[in-house]
């Protein structure tokens, strides 16, 4: 890395004081109803992490308030004692950006669940954070709309923790991230300020800061209010399913699909640990001895979507795939999506625990990368299953492990790091969908200069000047990456030849 400045742009908040928690809490007591103020070990327990479960510590307290105006006494209280803030939606996020402070309120928002608007001219739908992901497709489907981005956790996910993180989904090749489908945000600052960024009509002129709010993880203020972009139901979708008996026939046909002009809603791919682990838990009817599996889901009016089907067989075909299932019922199309959208808990029957990562790559690179994480597997004596966003080069290896053998949970975590040196030396990132969080600090330094790094603790403390919003997340501090010596890959240009740990 390049040397670093002395100083950060935003040193981390001083230690708060038991004075300072005793009048806080007598506050908030006063501010909330008794059921919105969680503070006995046992209510706490189940908020002391997010879904990357193996990094945990017990919040100070937890607040759930059900109103804006309780919002903004909670962050008005917390403001003015120095109080840490960490938001939280359902919790499924999986790099650690909920893991509560010690010293600090976790600000559950769970209870801020109502669809406050459906605008049919407009198409968008205006929601408190707590809606779930699918709650919002199930409200609109009497009137032919949906809305696209879907999570593998869409059922429990909430929207306002989709905007933290910047999440996605199996349909988010064609239909984009959260980012491309948030129409406009409400935020309260720590500082008390409301802001109201965009909406259903667009501000064109302002600066762009929905893109800053979609992925901020939490750093610059609470989301309160989210206009969301509704679609059209497609009048025709249909699932093709093709088994190869390598990856490198599967991942040649991701490039050849797209490199022909074809963006399909979506194109999934996994291999044969994860195929054979979904196939045992839901049965959707996948060859399970089959190398890899891709998923292409084609939607659009029927013309289309049989000219399309017919161009993607025949480069299944050109690649090598010794089977296709076709499945143009709705049943048949969920049947096979029910695999892919299992997968995660479908591997966590192959071992006691396992770790996911999530980097991102050129999809030319794939098969390369997937034969470095084979390499990676045989190192480190950990199996893994690969799931992923084809599509995109959004991989998601989900490395299997027994958190109560000793050592391997740290060995988990070495060759997650691994995986993503590897992601950035390909040319990609340390995270495409799940967030930085806790998790990938280090992998952070990797990616970024110093200047870069400086830069976003700049940007958080334009919002946050105190740095009480949850800190200690997603920005490394400049010393921290000079103590660990990351690797700087300026522009993810270092080839492959020249990284000799691989």
């Amino acid at each position: 890395m390049s040397e670093a400045p002395e100083q950060n742009p935003q040193p981390p908040p001083a230690a708060v004081t038991d004075a300072a928690k005793k009048q806080a809490l007598a506050r908030l007591r006063r501010a909330l109803p008794r059921e919105s103020l969680l503070t006995r070990p046992e209510q706490l327990k189940p908020y002391e992490s997010d879904g990357l479960t193996a990094l945990r510590e017990m919040p100070w307290v937890v607040v759930l308030p059900e109103t804006e105006d309780a919002l903004r006494a909670v962050l008005e209280i917390c403001r003015e004692h120095g109080i840490p803030v960490v938001p939280r939606g359902a919790g499924t996020g999986l790099s650690g950006g909920a893991r509560p402070s010690g010293d600090g309120v976790l600000l559950g928002l769970s209870k801020m669940n109502r669809i406050l608007e459906v605008d049919l001219d407009n198409c968008a739908a205006r929601v408190q954070p707590g809606v779930r992901n699918l709650a919002i497709s199930e409200a609109v489907a009497e009137h032919g709309l949906y809305y696209a981005p879907d999570p593998s956790s869409q059922i429990a996910c909430s929207i306002g923790g989709n905007v933290a993180e910047n999440s996605g989904g199996v349909h988010c090749l064609k239909y984009g991230l959260t980012v491309n489908n948030v129409l406009g945000l409400k935020v309260l600052t720590l500082a008390g300020d409301e802001l109201l960024i965009g909406g259903p009509g667009g501000d064109p002129e302002s600066l762009d800061l929905l893109a800053l709010f979609c992925g901020s993880e939490g750093l610059l203020g609470v989301v309160t209010e989210v206009w969301v972009r509704l679609l059209p139901v497609p009048p025709e979708r249909r699932v093709l399913l093709a088994a190869f008996p390598t990856v490198e026939g599967a991942a040649g046909s991701v490039a050849a699909i797209i490199g022909r002009g074809l963006i399909p809603a979506g194109l999934e791919m996994m291999d044969t640990p994860a195929i054979q682990a979904a196939e045992a838990f839901v049965h959707a009817g996948y060859p399970a001895n089959a190398g890899a599996i891709l998923l292409c889901e084609l939607d659009g009016v029927p013309a289309e979507v049989d000219a399309d089907a017919e161009m993607v067989s025949r480069v299944f075909a050109e690649f090598g795939a010794d089977e296709v299932q076709v499945a143009t019922s709705t049943e048949e199309q969920a049947r096979l999506w029910l695999g892919r959208k299992a997968a995660f808990p479908a591997v966590g029957r192959l071992a006691p625990d396992y770790y996911c990562m999530d980097g991102t790559i050129p999809r030319a690179s794939l098969a390369e990368v997937l034969t470095r994480i084979g390499g990676l597997s045989e190192r480190y004596g950990l199996a893994v299953a690969n799931v992923f966003h084809a599509g995109d080069g959004n991989l998601h290896p989900l490395i299997l492990y027994d958190a109560n053998a000793p050592g391997e949970l740290e060995r988990a975590e070495r060759f997650g790091a691994d995986i993503l040196a590897l992601c950035v030396a390909a040319g990609g990132t340390v995270t495409g969908e799940h967030g930085v969080g806790v998790e990938k600090l280090d992998p952070m330094c990797g990616q970024f200069s110093a200047a870069e790094l400086e830069q976003f603790a700049r940007l958080k403390a334009a919002f946050d000047p105190d740095g009480l919003m949850n800190p200690g997340k997603a920005i490394p501090t400049l010393s921290r990456c000079s103590e660990i010596g990351g690797m700087h890959v300026h522009g993810g240009r270092l080839p492959f030849p020249n990284l000799e740990r691989f």
